[in-house]
């Protein structure tokens, strides 16, 4: 396992790509990942690896009017 900060907090996960930590946390929703203040765009999210002490926030998005 590794150390990542997810949403400004420590987190231990055995994921190796930021699919994989979507995965974990929000399976079932759409969301924009930042690693280490870069977009990781959907079609990238599967093949870009996590690192120890990557910084990564997970983004929602909420519909309304």
């Amino acid at each position: 396992t590794m150390r990542v900060l997810l949403n400004g907090e420590p987190y231990e996960t055995a994921a190796r790509f930021i699919s994989e930590l979507i995965a974990e946390q929000v399976p079932t929703v759409r969301v924009a990942a930042v690693v280490n203040d870069r977009v990781v765009p959907a079609a990238e999210q599967a093949v870009t690896l996590l690192a120890e002490g990557d910084r990564v926030e997970l983004l929602t998005f909420a519909g309304g009017g």
